[in-house]
């Protein structure tokens, strides 16, 4: 089991890596795509978010 959790993390740091640098790059290039930009930000968070609970969920499986 902790081998999964450990997999998923990593994908879903690797998603939210993913995400971040794409909203970096629009900003460089100067999309000035503002709905483009707000969904980026909310996929960022989301991601975050399920990389956090993740990495909880491997604490306790570790402890445990």
């Amino acid at each position: 089991m902790q081998t999964v959790f450990s997999i998923l993390l990593g994908l879903a740091m690797l998603a939210t890596l993913g995400v971040m640098f794409a909203g970096m790059f629009g900003l460089a290039r100067g999309d000035g795509n503002g709905a483009r930009s707000n969904r980026l930000m909310r996929w960022r968070v989301i991601l975050q978010g399920v990389s956090l609970a993740l990495f909880v969920a491997l604490m306790l499986v570790m402890r445990g």
